[in-house]
């Protein structure tokens, strides 16, 4: 109730030339109890987009883990190379992501999800060859599923900034999987699918991860 007798003798003010106009909007917007928002900039965000947003965060968060502990425990330099470059890509996409979360005021989830975590878990319990292949299969698997929650946003997203994400992100991820293909050739690791390649003269291939997905890759455009 004061409040609202305070509004109202500052606009009376305002009317009489006793204050200036701008003053007088910003003393009114002070009086307004803390706490109340101004706007909700999340409405902008549909259910689709905000999906987005949370599922490639928790993929971040993810790749960022996976990536160093490849960095860590590989055994092939290559798996350690391609584990850095995935941190790296990924800390930078994940600040693009939590920048328009940020904007938007939706707030992201602070940790993976359980079956990423799982994953996590899994590596960190082996090593070796053992963990190069579980390593490379795993994120064969996880590339693929990352690209098909872009590509749904890409086609059903409305939030231009979110979709600007997507866009970023698509040939940041095709390129993930392209090296992480090559790898699994070179290194005659199975490909979740189906898709055993021979490894190159003098290449041990290690033993097959379990879980396999049977997801075939998408080609994001």
């Amino acid at each position: 109730m004061l409040v609202v007798k305070r509004l109202g003798v500052i606009v009376s003010m305002a009317l009489l030339g006793l204050v200036p106009a701008g003053a007088a909007y910003t003393a009114a917007a002070a009086a307004q109890p803390s706490g109340t928002p101004s706007a909700t900039p999340s409405a902008s965000l549909s259910a689709q987009d905000r999906q987005f947003l949370q599922a490639i965060h928790q993929v971040n968060l993810f790749e960022i883990a996976a990536g160093n502990l490849a960095k860590q425990k590989g055994a092939n330099q290559e798996v350690k190379n391609l584990g850095g470059r995935f941190v790296t890509d990924h800390t930078q996409l994940d600040q693009k992501v939590q920048n328009v979360a940020s904007a938007a005021s939706f707030q992201l989830p602070n940790k993976m999800t359980n079956e990423q975590q799982a994953v996590i878990n899994q590596l960190q319990n082996v090593s070796g060859a053992d963990f190069d292949t579980q390593w490379i299969t795993s994120q064969l698997t996880a590339h693929t599923q990352a690209m098909q929650v872009v590509q749904a946003e890409l086609t059903q997203g409305s939030d231009p900034s979110a979709k600007q994400v997507a866009q970023q992100a698509a040939p940041v991820l095709q390129a993930h999987h392209n090296a992480l293909v090559a790898l699994a050739q070179s290194m005659g690791v199975p490909i979740p699918g189906g898709t055993t390649v021979a490894p190159s003269p003098g290449v041990s291939s290690g033993a097959p991860s379990p879980g396999g997905t049977g997801t075939p890759s998408p080609t994001i455009s």
